[in-house]
C-alpha cells in the first residue's frame, strides 16, 4: 500500500495494491497491520455508506465531543472530498485540502479526528463509503459551512443540492463547539 500525505500531514491518501487478471480485480479496502504501520489506529467501530445524486454536497462534518477518524472510499462514481482542519490551537486551523475519489481508481482518504469531511458528487451517481473510529453520536454532531469565505474551499458546484441541515451550518469563526490542537 501506498501512503502519501497531503498539505495537511495528518490527511493521508491510501492507494492499496490492485491485483487484476481477466476476471476483474481484487484489493485489501482494510489490513490492520498495514494500516496502524501507516498512523491509522482504530478501532473502526461504525461504517456508514451514502448514494447520491449528481451536484448532492455533503459536510461540513465532524463530531466534538466523541470525534471521529474517517476512512473514506467510492464505491461507485466519483466525488470530490475534502478535509478541513478545525482543531483550534492547530497551526492549520482553518485551512483545506481536497482529494479526487473515484471507483476507477480505489484510492482511500483518511480524516483523523479533529478535521471536518464534506464531499462533492462528480458523476451522476456515487456511493460512498466511510468507517468510523466513533460511534455516530447525535447530541456531538457538528458542522461547518460549505461556502464559508474563510475557509475558502474550491468546490467544483456553486449550486449544490444541501440537506436543511448543510444549508444552516455556521461559519468556523461563528461554531459554537470545535475541538483542540493536542497542546493547545
Amino acid at each position: 500500500m501506498k501512503v502519501t500525505p497531503t498539505a495537511l500531514p495528518e490527511v493521508l491518501v491510501l492507494e492499496p495494491r490492485v491485483f487484476r487478471d481477466a476476471r476483474g480485480s481484487l484489493y485489501e479496502s482494510f489490513q490492520i497491520e498495514r494500516y496502524a504501520s501507516a498512523g491509522i489506529q482504530g478501532p473502526f467501530v461504525q461504517e456508514n455508506v451514502s448514494h447520491s445524486v449528481r451536484g448532492t454536497l455533503r459536510g461540513l462534518h465532524f463530531q466534538e465531543p466523541r470525534p471521529q477518524g474517517k476512512l473514506v472510499q467510492v464505491l461507485r462514481g466519483r466525488i470530490y472530498d475534502v478535509a478541513v482542519d478545525v482543531r483550534i490551537g492547530s497551526p492549520r486551523f482553518g485551512r483545506w485540502v481536497a482529494v479526487e475519489l473515484s471507483d476507477e481508481v480505489p484510492i482511500q482518504l483518511w480524516i483523523p479526528q479533529g478535521f471536518a469531511h464534506g464531499f462533492s458528487v462528480l458523476s451522476e451517481v456515487a456511493d460512498v463509503a466511510y468507517k468510523c473510529t466513533a460511534l455516530w453520536a447525535p447530541d456531538a454532531d457538528r458542522g461547518i459551512a460549505w461556502n464559508d469565505p474563510q475557509i475558502g474551499i474550491a468546490w467544483p458546484t456553486r449550486e449544490p443540492l444541501l440537506s436543511d441541515k448543510d444549508q444552516s451550518a455556521p461559519r468556523l469563526a461563528d461554531a459554537p463547539v470545535l475541538p483542540r490542537f493536542p497542546g493547545a
